[in-house]
């Protein structure tokens, strides 16, 4: 019998999967099937071939959580100083004013006003000239870090670092990072 945990190495977990009956939860499974066809050797594989699963709490893997997606991310290209500035310049901007938020649909979007201020706070002509365009994706994250995630409630902090929270059952994804430079900029 081999049981699946997180801290575990690579050698570690095919050692478990070679087992008649391997215990886990369906994250660190999902995730081995998601970094095993990353592979660019059959060294490299920790699972073996699927035969069977005996689910426990199905209707929460299947329905509930089959929400949250698995996404396998590498670190961010690009300097971080951005974040840092961005995370100075969104809270001395206005909703409603400098940009709008649409909860239900967890999206946001900026004003002229808004496109003016950080332009001025930047001391830059023109937010969407071409060399200027990948700032307007640290404004977008920084933006929604400040309107749409909540500490405490999405993500928490622990000693220094983002942690989030399942939304379904409370608890901590350990291991689990928001992508697209969300993570950086809460």
């Amino acid at each position: 019998v081999g049981v699946i945990l997180s801290q575990m190495t690579p050698p570690e977990r095919r050692e478990a999967y070679n087992a008649d009956i391997t215990y886990g939860t369906n994250n660190e499974f999902g995730f081995d099937y998601l970094r095993d066809n990353m592979t660019h050797s059959l060294d490299e594989l920790v699972q073996r071939g699927h035969a069977f699963a005996i689910v426990d709490e199905v209707d929460s893997i299947l329905i509930d959580e089959a929400r949250t997606p698995l996404i396998i991310s590498g670190p961010a290209d690009g300097a971080s100083n951005w974040y840092t500035e961005f995370a100075r310049i969104v809270p001395l901007m206005d909703k409603d004013t400098h940009y709008e938020v649409d909860i239900r649909k967890r999206t946001i979007g900026v004003h002229e006003l808004g496109v003016e201020f950080v332009e001025d706070q930047l001391g830059i002509d023109n937010l969407y000239e071409a060399a200027n365009s990948p700032l307007v994706s640290y404004l977008n994250n920084a933006i929604k870090a400040k309107e749409l995630f909540n500490r405490d409630k999405d993500y928490i902090v622990r000693d220094g670092e983002v942690l989030i929270v399942d939304e379904f059952t409370g608890r901590v994804l350990l291991g689990r990072r928001y992508n697209e430079g969300m993570h950086q900029a809460i």
